[in-house]
């Protein structure tokens, strides 16, 4: 039996007026200052899988990822408010949780609750359960599309977009094995097959064939068990992402082509500045050689 190397995933997520990168080891967010200069928040990376090893199986891993993504991610947005000058200071613990909480509730609202109400105005639908999950489904994407697209016209989150496309680029750059430079990370991509915007809409498309095996039970009973379902629905997407990241299969490439079109509304071309931000955080999370690689 013979093991193949894989190189070893390294993650990021865009912030303000910065990057963060997540890597084997540690997670660092690079921001540039007002001043010009860039400033590095760099902690080890744990995880309660670490502790309980059985949340490593497939399924379980994709809901503690995302649980442990939303935490990181709200401490690294947290972290380069405050550097890019625009939060005194940085929120606490309570205050991270509260805002996810908010978050949570509001994108409950959004995509899970409307969606489902707003189903049966739609006519000539009847009682055919598959025909009813299947216009929710389409409806709670028409509403994502309409926030990405919504939010993208601001100039902060132009910005924002910029440093992801910078994430974007630079990921690929080492995943390459290049080295690390503003000429080489702006020869790649700015799409990438692993991104967030990837997963969430696998989320939409999966939560369709998920939500259909409860045949529509009334309104409460809709947004109660969706709600459940979700940790279901998030391990799937994040198992089929993997995969995604990974495979060369031009069947799986194909699946995964509208995820990547979707980036071309959550990603710009970023400038040179940018980049070496996404650069410099990356640099802090990059594995060393010898660790660089795992079996698989």
């Amino acid at each position: 039996m013979t093991t193949e190397r894989i190189k070893k995933f390294v993650g990021g997520q865009a912030v303000i007026e910065g990057v963060m990168m997540r890597g084997p080891g540690y997670t660092a967010t690079a921001v540039r200052e007002p001043s010009g200069s860039i400033v590095v928040n760099k902690e080890a990376t744990t995880s309660i899988s670490d502790r309980f090893p059985i949340l490593k199986k497939p399924f379980l891993r994709g809901c503690v990822s995302l649980y442990e993504s939303l935490i990181i991610g709200m401490k690294a947005l947290s972290f380069s408010a405050k550097a890019a000058g625009e939060d005194d200071e940085e929120m606490s613990n309570t205050e991270i949780a509260m805002t996810m909480a908010f978050s949570t509730v509001v994108a409950i609202a959004l995509f899970l609750a409307l969606p489902t109400y707003a189903t049966k105005w739609i006519p000539g639908i009847g009682d055919n359960h598959v025909a009813l999950n299947l216009v929710e489904g389409v409806i709670r994407l028409v509403l994502f599309l309409l926030y990405i697209w919504a939010i993208g016209l601001t100039a902060d989150i132009k910005r924002v977009f910029q440093y992801h496309g910078a994430e974007h680029k630079t990921i690929h750059t080492y995943e390459s094995d290049m080295e690390l430079t503003v000429e080489n990370v702006r020869n790649h991509s700015r799409l990438h097959a692993r991104c967030g915007t990837n997963f969430l809409l696998i989320v939409m498309v999966v939560s369709i064939f998920v939500f259909a095996f409860l045949g529509w039970p009334n309104l409460l009973e809709r947004i109660v068990s969706r709600v459940l379902l979700m940790p279901v629905v998030a391990g799937i997407s994040y198992e089929m992402i993997r995969i995604a990241g990974r495979s060369e299969n031009s069947i799986v490439k194909a699946l995964i082509t509208p995820g990547l079109w979707l980036q071309y509304m959550t990603t710009r071309e970023p400038d040179d500045d940018q980049i070496e931000v996404a650069i410099r955080a990356l640099q802090e999370v990059r594995p060393s050689e010898e660790d660089a690689y795992e079996e698989d």
